[in-house]
């Protein structure tokens, strides 16, 4: 059966001691990756403490000015620098489990802004959620801020061994069978979608006024008062599909100029104006490759924040598409290439060594910069982690949702060595 989203999560470790075929064996995890965010599944009602509106009302009163005005006991405010789109991170030395969210209390985060070049304001901090206890004492609401303008910030967080890094580079370092890993670059991508969000969104669409943060920050509104237009955080739906010819048994997989060389993926586009999700996989797989799509099956959906900041948040929805046409004609402006490859070959690409060698490497990246290794360095220069022979292609890691397309295909055999039927929402032509 397609394995999409598991129950449970197998380490890389435990997968190669229970099976010798390791190197082409599936990663499952608890939800796709930007996904499971801990601190977001409920919105407080707003008489609690922890809502948007009692935590920002106990902000305004930190930032008041007012004399004998101190932090609460309950609930404890938590702050996440970002720096153009980075978070703030640190890193334990460990290269399995290395890498943690800069979280600082608020006192210590004004401590920081002392002298800076960040004013701060209460609309410059974004609501993430809360994780509430039994002993309310315990509680805890999380902030974003952006501190792009703190230029002198940079070294003061650095004596901390504290750094702003590449939300990406997180991605990759995490070790998927973390749950607190996961957790925190789920809260990582939420936070940087909102405050790239709020970066992008300074003027209204429709009289072309200011919008001012409302909600605590999640939420815009219009400053002219025969307007007052409400403004939410942007989505943007993109399409991806794993094209699959099955009367040969094969699966359609391109590379684009970007890619690193012998990554190959699944077809992508953005959902236009007026079109159903199944039209956007039939058109996009016709437009960039020539491949005609019949019947299109749901696989999964995963979060995507690591974009352009001009689209702060993509929503990445994932299908099966069966081609009713064989012929490959690629649109080499949009593709560098698209080929047909059968199951093994593409069982084959799921190489754990290739995932394990970025993941260690970029691990030990953000640990070398978290201790200030300069700029311009080769930081893997002495971190070659040898991965044996090349594999002649491999698929994006199990950080991203084309992983899991094609390894929940790649691996639909049953026991019996029948190709089992797919699960999920169908449409046909």
């Amino acid at each position: 059966m397609p394995l999409a989203i598991s129950k449970s999560i197998l380490s890389v470790k435990s997968l190669i001691s229970r099976n010798p075929y390791f190197s082409t064996m599936s990663i499952n995890l608890k939800s796709p990756v930007f996904a499971g965010n801990p601190i977001r599944s409920k919105t407080p009602k707003s008489t609690d403490p922890f809502s948007p509106t009692s935590a920002f009302q106990t902000l305004k009163l930190l930032l008041s000015g007012q004399p004998h005005v101190r932090e609460p006991s309950s609930p404890k405010f938590k702050v996440l620098p970002f720096r153009k789109g980075r978070p703030l991170a640190g890193s334990t030395g460990d290269l399995v489990k290395k890498w943690h969210l800069g979280w600082l209390s608020f006192g210590d985060f004004k401590d920081f802004l002392e002298g800076s070049e960040v004013k701060l304001s209460d609309d410059l901090l974004v609501y993430l959620g809360c994780k509430t206890k039994e002993i309310e004492e315990d509680s805890v609401v999380y902030w974003a801020v952006d501190v792009s303008e703190g230029v002198s910030l940079v070294q003061k967080l650095g004596s901390k061994q504290l750094c702003f890094v590449e939300l990406r580079t997180l991605m990759v370092a995490s070790d998927w069978a973390d749950d607190g890993a996961m957790g925190e670059l789920a809260i990582a991508g939420h936070a940087r979608a909102l405050l790239e969000w709020h970066n992008t969104s300074r003027f209204c669409g429709s009289c072309g006024e200011m919008l001012i943060p409302a909600e605590a920050g999640r939420r815009k509104q219009c400053i002219k008062d025969s307007c007052k237009k409400r403004i939410y955080p942007r989505v943007d739906p993109v399409v991806i599909m794993l094209v699959i010819d099955k009367e040969n048994d094969r699966a359609l997989l391109s590379r684009q100029s970007r890619f690193v060389p012998r990554m190959w993926s699944c077809l992508a586009g953005f959902l236009e104006p007026g079109e159903s999700l199944e039209e956007a996989v039939r058109r996009e797989t016709w437009e960039e490759t020539g491949v005609e799509v019949g019947e299109v099956v749901y696989h999964s959906s995963q979060p995507w924040p690591v974009g352009p900041s001009s689209m702060p948040c993509q929503l990445m929805i994932g299908f099966f598409a069966y081609a009713k046409s064989l012929e490959i004609n690629v649109d080499k402006s949009e593709l560098e290439d698209a080929k047909w490859h059968n199951r093994e070959d593409v069982k084959k690409a799921l190489t754990f060594a290739e995932y394990e060698k970025a993941q260690k490497t970029s691990a030990y990246k953000v640990d070398q910069m978290c201790k200030g290794v300069e700029r311009g360095q080769n930081l893997a220069s002495n971190f070659n982690v040898e991965s044996g022979e090349l594999v002649p292609m491999f698929v994006p890691g199990p950080y991203a949702i084309a992983h899991h397309l094609i390894s929940s295909w790649a691996h639909q055999v049953s026991l019996n060595g029948n190709q089992t039927p797919n699960k999920g929402v169908h449409s046909r032509l």
